[in-house]
């Protein structure tokens, strides 16, 4: 599908860090693995932003039979944590397969619901979508309602650092042709890259228990579910990937980055440059601590 490019000094000025009291929604495969509660969670204790409805994002891996199951999963996942916290958001089940060609959007409750609230957003203020898995729901409600170009800020933890060999990461691998859509449609996009960006978020056990331990129902929830983790796996240390994406929204201490031409992603799993493409903002390096010490001392 073709998409009118939107103008070099609106996609600039939409790729600027928000101000606080942004709208956001968080598209997210809970399931997949423990970072996930760690962004819903955060998003939640965070004044800056305003969490408006939590999507489930598809994934497969050996914690699921198929995109639907995994999709499935997140969506009681996202409604138990909730409720364990003691919060209510719209939830809305997302895709339940992949796209199957460029053109081909995967209807779902989710894509519908993005597409009709960024149509309902005041001209001038942008819905902001926190995307934490593979892009199926988000690609899907952009082909649905192409009008959504204008009206979305899509945060997108996916791929890998453009100077990475290969950019095969799990969530842009899921959904080829949905990964894409964000990369080629001209939607106002933040790439935060996981492989040689965001993968020094890492954070140990003991560190976790210094901070989050008796810091009441929020801090509790997340160590106990690390902990189940990590010990099941002898892990000495774990990236909170995740978390990027709401770090970024709630002012992006510690963030670098950069507008940089839109990457084209091959179907070998690399990038290839083309300078005369719409601009994206890149993110190229986060500041461990200034993350880690937000997410803290919001519990």
């Amino acid at each position: 599908m073709k998409f009118d490019p939107l103008p070099a000094e609106f996609l600039a000025s939409r790729l600027q860090t928000p101000k606080p009291g942004c709208r956001v929604v968080l598209d997210t495969d809970t399931y997949n693995e423990l970072d996930d509660p760690y962004a819903l969670v955060y998003a939640l204790r965070s004044p800056e932003i305003r969490l408006e409805a939590v999507y489930a994002a598809p994934f497969h891996n050996d914690r699921s039979e198929g995109p639907k199951d995994g999709m499935e999963k997140s969506y009681r996942q996202i409604l138990e944590i909730l409720s364990i916290l003691g919060e209510e958001r719209p939830v809305f089940r997302g895709s339940e397969k992949w796209m199957d060609s460029p053109d081909s959007p995967v209807d779902s409750p989710a894509a519908r619901d993005l597409a009709a609230r960024a149509l309902a957003m005041p001209d001038g203020e942008p819905l902001y979508v926190a995307a934490i898995g593979a892009p199926t729901n988000i690609a899907s409600a952009i082909l649905m309602e192409p009008k959504i170009l204008e009206k979305i800020v899509v945060v997108w933890l996916g791929g890998h650092g453009l100077h990475m060999p290969l950019t095969d990461e799990f969530n842009m691998a899921q959904d080829f042709y949905a990964s894409r859509v964000l990369l080629d449609s001209g939607v106002p996009l933040v790439l935060v890259p996981c492989m040689g960006v965001v993968s020094h978020l890492i954070v140990t056990l003991p560190e976790l228990r210094e901070h989050l331990s008796g810091k009441g129902k929020w801090g509790q929830y997340l160590l106990d579910i690390t902990t189940e983790q990590m010990e099941q796996y002898g892990n000495w240390s774990r990236v909170i990937w995740d978390i990027s994406t709401i770090a970024w929204l709630c002012g992006g201490k510690g963030f670098q980055s950069g507008l940089i031409p839109s990457p084209i992603l091959t179907p070998e799993w690399t990038y290839s440059a083309d300078l005369t493409r719409h601009f994206i903002r890149y993110v190229n390096y986060i500041d461990r601590d200034s993350v880690f010490r937000d997410l803290f001392g919001k519990m």
